[in-house]
């Protein structure tokens, strides 16, 4: 059986999240997870394409980013620190959150340091996520 790891009365049900993966399947596990939990996903192959659609989408598009950080062109610490400095403090503001292979203590601390407001580790465990997306999101 489907277990739903987001309330169905949760106000944040519909939120719209930017997925930025340079990995097709990481982005195609990462859509069907969060589809399946309401989420609308739109998504970035890299850092740079990922600053252009904020940019470009209205203030308060997106509720969310989740954020790969080795990607080409621009990877997500740079990808992140752009995003900070826009001068739309709603977009500048949008919660960021790092998924990553890199694990240890000193990459979480990397992530905070970038403007990231959280980090998670991948191969992603899915209650850990829907946990972070609750957080951040209420």
């Amino acid at each position: 059986a489907k277990t739903q790891h987001v309330d169905p009365s949760h106000r944040l049900r519909h939120s719209r999240i930017l997925l930025v993966d340079d990995n097709d399947l990481n982005r195609e596990i990462a859509i069907t997870l969060l589809e399946d939990e309401g989420f609308t996903v739109e998504c970035a192959v890299n850092g740079c394409e990922a600053v252009e659609k904020i940019m470009d989408a209205p203030s308060g598009h997106y509720q969310l980013v989740l954020m790969d950080v080795q990607m080409p062109v621009m990877n997500g610490y740079e990808a992140t620190k752009a995003i900070r400095r826009l001068n739309d403090p709603t977009r500048a503001q949008v919660p960021i959150l790092a998924m990553t292979a890199d694990a240890f203590e000193e990459d979480r601390q990397k992530a905070l340091r970038s403007g990231m407001n959280g980090h998670l580790t991948k191969p992603v465990e899915i209650d850990k996520l829907f946990e972070a997306l609750d957080e951040l999101l209420s």
